[in-house]
């Protein structure tokens, strides 16, 4: 365990803590711990986890501004998905994964490249899913936390991989949050047309 492991973690728990809790202030402390993460993969050999860092610290900027903005000049909601939509993402991110996957396993050293693949396509669907405030993105984050925990705990990354785990349970409490605000915004608009 390094200092930068340890602090890119700190950051990490910050920002996906507030996920959970639907702050805003989720995204610029992700570009941190983004930022550090990028630098710790490329020492790790996890060059798939490097570029997914890298997008990260761009889409949270972006994040960052549809949170406070969105759509008319209003904070975005949480909001669903359709099932056609998310099996049209689990398709890509299935392609994602063996087309990558084959390429840093051909032209790389890179430790694990489908599960690292894996992780990147995943992180990216469920990373544009939360900048949108869409609900799914949640069930995507345990498929992803899912696969990085045995990745990084076989790089010896413990630290990371411990803390991933918790961001497992945490992609829980945040599906059941963000649910509750949704269901609390469908109960809302009916009495809202009502007093119109």
């Amino acid at each position: 365990m390094t200092p930068l492991e340890v602090a890119a973690n700190v950051a990490l728990v910050i920002s996906i803590l507030l996920a959970a809790r639907n702050s805003v202030h989720t995204w610029w402390t992700g570009i941190v711990a983004c930022g550090l993460f990028a630098l710790l993969f490329e020492r790790s050999q996890l060059y798939a986890d490097v570029v997914l860092q890298l997008f990260f610290v761009a889409t949270s900027a972006w994040g960052w501004w549809l949170w406070l903005v969105g759509q008319g000049g209003e904070a975005l909601p949480v909001g669903r998905s359709s099932p056609r939509m998310l099996l049209g993402l689990a398709v890509v991110g299935a392609l994602v994964t063996l087309i990558y996957g084959a390429l840093l396993h051909r032209f790389t050293n890179a430790y694990a490249p489908f599960a690292d693949s894996a992780v990147l396509a995943f992180s990216v669907i469920a990373q544009c899913l939360m900048m949108k405030r869409k609900l799914a993105c949640w069930p995507v984050w345990l498929l992803v936390n899912s696969i990085a925990v045995p990745l990084y705990f076989s790089r010896g990354l413990t630290l990371t991989a411990g803390l991933y785990v918790l961001f497992w349970f945490n992609a829980f409490h945040g599906w059941h949050r963000w649910r509750q605000d949704l269901l609390r915004a469908d109960v809302a608009l009916p009495a809202a047309g009502q007093r119109a």
